[in-house]
């Protein structure tokens, strides 16, 4: 009974290391990241816990213990699963907690501007969709949280452009359309002062970039990184259905028309065609409720 209650304790503290691994390698997003010796501690901990499952085995191919020795062993190893549960659920819920105040910060934001209400949800929404349907090679290394963010953040750079321009209500000219396309550069100055969203400025910066090179900065197709091709896709989706001052929303159907007149040109090819087959269903269910489409 105490050799069982050893190497069952043993067997729960592999399974603990597993998953502190697991969560120090989803740990990158930018929720987790930015700070300095933070990957010092994470490996302290890894070494802490290996020095433990040691322990274990030692005691029970090589010691003589009793059973106040195994019982301390084996509820030692429950006490770090509970640890470490908890672990998981504080950080979950910080991302959530930190995300629905990022959503309600761009939502007031975006308040000042009757044509982007509600867009930037949506296209959040559509983005995290569309990631989902994204074969294994085009999502590569992108962490869905720091994606995430991206989508939701990619037009706060609008912040800095005047409400006569955001509110026209017709076409804009020549000299406040180049002011309008400023915006992703104001939202690289807006998020200058915070480091750890370092990965995701260049995919807030070149959303507007076209697969032909005609964007705002004209990166070609290959320069363009894959999560600002992701969100171009989406952008253009709601841009397309959502009513604006100086045009009325468009059907799903004539959003598809058009995405499919402009893939390979403006858009990815790849990341289009696979948005379009998404389920008409799953695409109007990212409609954020409190907006009128």
């Amino acid at each position: 009974m105490i050799t069982l209650l050893i190497m069952v304790g043993s067997i729960i503290m592999v399974g603990n290391i597993i998953a502190y691994v697991r969560f120090i390698r989803s740990s990158t997003d930018i929720m987790l990241s930015g700070k300095h010796g933070e990957s010092t501690w994470e490996k302290i901990g890894l070494v802490l816990l290996i020095f433990f499952l040691c322990g274990y085995l030692g005691v029970a191919f090589m010691g003589k213990p009793d059973y106040l020795m195994a019982g301390i062993l084996f509820f030692g190893a429950i006490f770090v699963s509970l640890a470490l549960v908890l672990m998981y659920y504080l950080v979950d819920t910080l991302k959530d907690r930190s995300l629905e105040v990022t959503e309600t910060l761009i939502g007031v934001i975006e308040a000042r501007d009757s044509n982007l209400n509600g867009h930037s949800r949506n296209v959040q929404m559509l983005s995290m969709c569309l990631y989902k349907h994204l074969p294994a090679k085009l999502k590569g290394d992108i962490n869905p949280v720091n994606f995430e963010y991206a989508a939701l953040l990619h037009d706060v750079g609008k912040l800095g452009v005047p409400e006569a321009i955001l509110n026209k209500p017709g076409k804009l000219d020549p000299e406040e359309w180049e002011v309008m396309k400023q915006h992703p550069k104001i939202a690289m100055d807006l998020l200058k002062s915070l480091p750890s969203f370092d990965e995701i400025k260049s995919w807030i910066l070149y959303h507007h970039e076209r697969m032909d090179g005609k964007g705002y900065y004209g990166i070609r197709a290959e320069d363009i990184p894959v999560a600002a091709r992701i969100i171009a896709v989406c952008d253009t989706y709601s841009a397309i259905t959502m009513r604006r001052s100086y045009k009325n929303k468009r059907t799903h159907e004539e959003a598809m028309e058009i995405i499919e007149n402009v893939k390979g040109t403006q858009l990815d090819r790849e990341i289009a065609e696979i948005f379009m087959k998404i389920p008409r269903e799953q695409l109007q269910a990212c409609t954020p409720e409190t907006v009128d489409f």
